[in-house]
C-alpha cells in the first residue's frame, strides 16, 4: 500500500475514534450524577458495589395489551382462539352488576365459551380470601383464566390460577420471605387475561391477617398472558375509587423512576429464574415511569373531577398500563412498603366511593399519604430525578438548589393531593403517633420493595417518616 493511502486510513481512524470519544463524554455530562445513579457514591458513603455481590443485568417483560373502546367485546373471540374449555371468571360483588362485567359475560356466551363466575372476590384481599377463591378454582377444571377489575380481582385470579396448577403447594410456599418461603414458580400456568393497569405485573398482593400487614407473590410468571384496556369502564368508576388509583398510579411512577438502580441490588442471583420481578431503576423502565408520570401531571385532576371526560379518564388508563411496565420491572420503594400496615392495620375508617361492609383504607390512598414524606427522605441519594419529578407536576426548578429537591417535590405532591381533597395525613384515617411502632413492624417484612430505596433506612428513620405523614398540610 503507498504511504499516503496509509496516512489516510490512519487519518480515518483517529477521526472515527474521536467521534466515539466525543460521544462517550456527551454520555457521561448527560447521565444522572446523583449518588444512587452513578458508580461513585451510593448511600452517602463509599461505594461497596462488587462484582461478586451486586447484580449486572436486568430483564425486560410485560404483558400483551390490548387497547381501545369497545375491546372487551373480542374477549370471548380471544377465547376460543386459545382453545379454552372452561373459563373461570373473577370480579367481585359491586363489579358483577356493572357493565364491565356484564361485556365479557355477553362475549363468551356469544362465543359458546363455557365458564364460570366467581364474584366473591374481597376489596383489599387477605389470607382467607385468597383461599377461598383458590378453592373454587380448584373444585373444577378450568383451563383459563379472566379478571374482570382492578389490582384486588387481577391479584386474586393470579392466586388461584397459582395454587390451582400447583394443588399440592403450601399456601406459604410461594409467599414472599420472610413471611413466607419464598420459592420460585417453574414452569408455565394456565392462561390468565385481564383489563386494567395491573395486568402487567408479576405481583399478587394480599393482607396476611396474622401479622395485619400485606405482602404478596412475585413472580413474572403470574403475568396474564394478555391485558384488556377498554376506556369505556372507567366511566363507571367513581370519583374518590379514581382517585385513589391515580394516586396509585403517580407513586408507582415516582418510586420506580427513584428506586435503587438494578446494578446496586443485592445479592446477584446465582441462577436467571431467582432474579428477582422487581429488580431496580433501569434504563428502559425509567422511560415507562417517566412518561406515566407526565400523564399523570396533565389528565389525572380531570379525571377525578369530571367521570364523564372520557380523554382523561383513557389518558389515566394508559398511564396505569405505562406505570405498570415500568414499576412491574423496576419495583417500587418506601410508599407500598409502608402502606401495606397502614391499609393492614386499618380500624375504623370507612373510604368514600367504596360500597364495602368492612373499614377500608384504599391502597392507593395508603400509597400516597407517606409521598412527602418518603420523597423528601430519598431525594439526597438522586437529586435530579426528584427535581426532575417535581417539574413535572408543575413546580419551578428554575432555581433551586439540588439539596432542596426533596422539599420542592414533597411541596409539589402536597399541593396535588390538596388539589384533590385527600386526607389530611395518617390521623385523618384513624392512626396515631402510638400506633408507630406497629406500623414499623409491619414495615419491616416488607423487604422485597423497602430494599430498592435508594438510601438505607432504620427502624428510626422508618418511625420518624410515619410521624411527619400523621399530617400533610
Amino acid at each position: 500500500m503507498k504511504p499516503a493511502a496509509v496516512l489516510l486510513l490512519q487519518i480515518g481512524s483517529m477521526a472515527r475514534r474521536d467521534r466515539v470519544v466525543h460521544l462517550i463524554r456527551q454520555l457521561e455530562r448527560a447521565a444522572c450524577r446523583c449518588p444512587a445513579h452513578s458508580s461513585g457514591l451510593h448511600q452517602g458513603g463509599p461505594a461497596v458495589c462488587s462484582v461478586s455481590q451486586t447484580d449486572y443485568a436486568f430483564e425486560m417483560a410485560s404483558s400483551n395489551i390490548r387497547y381501545g373502546e369497545g375491546v372487551t367485546r373480542e374477549i370471548g373471540m380471544d377465547l376460543q382462539n386459545l382453545g379454552a374449555q372452561k373459563v373461570c371468571v373473577m370480579t367481585d360483588r359491586n363489579l358483577s352488576r356493572l357493565p364491565p362485567v356484564k361485556a365479557v359475560l355477553d362475549s363468551l356466551l356469544k362465543n359458546s365459551v363455557k365458564h364460570k363466575l366467581y364474584d366473591n372476590v374481597r376489596v383489599e384481599p387477605t389470607d382467607s380470601s385468597f383461599k377461598e377463591a383458590i378453592s373454587f378454582a380448584k373444585n373444577d377444571s378450568f383451563d383459563v383464566f379472566v379478571a374482570v377489575g382492578g389490582g384486588s380481582v387481577i391479584d386474586t385470579c393470579k392466586a388461584a390460577n397459582l395454587y390451582s396448577s400447583r394443588p399440592d403447594a403450601d399456601f406459604l410456599d410461594f409467599v414472599n420471605a420472610p413471611i413466607g418461603k419464598g420459592k420460585p414458580i417453574v414452569g408455565n400456568l394456565k392462561p390468565l387475561i385481564a383489563g386494567t393497569g395491573s395486568e402487567t405485573t408479576g405481583v399478587a398482593i394480599f393482607d396476611f391477617e396474622p401479622l395485619k400487614a400485606k405482602t404478596g407473590i412475585a413472580s413474572r410468571a403470574l403475568r396474564p398472558v394478555l391485558g384488556l384496556v377498554d376506556p369505556l369502564h372507567t366511566l363507571h368508576m367513581p370519583q374518590r375509587v379514581a382517585a385513589n388509583s391515580g394516586f396509585d398510579v403517580l407513586c408507582h411512577a415516582l418510586e420506580s423512576y427513584t428506586a435503587l438502580p438494578y446494578n446496586q441490588r443485592t445479592p446477584r442471583p446465582s441462577n436467571p429464574i431467582n432474579r428477582p420481578a422487581y429488580q431496580g431503576s433501569n434504563p428502559i423502565s425509567d422511560v415507562w415511569s417517566r412518561h406515566a408520570l407526565n400523564v399523570v401531571a396533565k389528565y389525572m385532576k380531570r379525571a377525578v373531577r369530571d367521570p364523564e371526560d372520557l380523554e382523561a379518564r383513557s389518558s389515566m388508563h394508559l398511564a396505569s398500563v405505562f406505570a405498570g411496565i415500568g414499576f412491574g420491572n423496576a419495583g417500587v420503594h418506601l410508599c407500598h412498603g409502608m402502606s401495606y400496615p397502614i391499609a393492614g392495620g386499618v380500624k375504623t375508617h370507612m373510604a368514600k366511593g367504596y360500597s364495602v361492609e368492612h373499614p377500608l383504607v384504599p391502597h392507593g390512598l395508603s400509597v400516597v399519604l407517606t409521598s412527602p414524606a418518603v420523597f423528601t427522605f430519598t431525594a439526597p441519594m438522586c437529586p435530579e430525578r426528584h427535581l426532575e419529578a417535581a417539574e413535572i407536576l408543575g413546580a419551578d426548578i428554575r432555581r433551586v438548589k439540588r439539596e432542596d429537591a426533596g422539599a420542592v417535590l414533597a411541596d409539589a405532591l402536597r399541593g396535588f393531593l390538596f388539589d384533590l381533597q385527600v386526607e389530611d395525613g395518617l390521623e385523618a384515617v384513624g392512626y396515631t403517633k402510638d400506633d408507630i411502632p406497629a406500623l414499623v413492624r409491619g414495615t419491616i417484612p416488607q423487604e422485597r420493595v423497602t430494599k430498592l430505596s435508594p438510601r438505607q433506612h432504620t427502624e428510626e428513620d422508618l418511625a420518624q417518616l410515619f410521624e411527619a405523614s400523621m399530617k400533610l398540610y
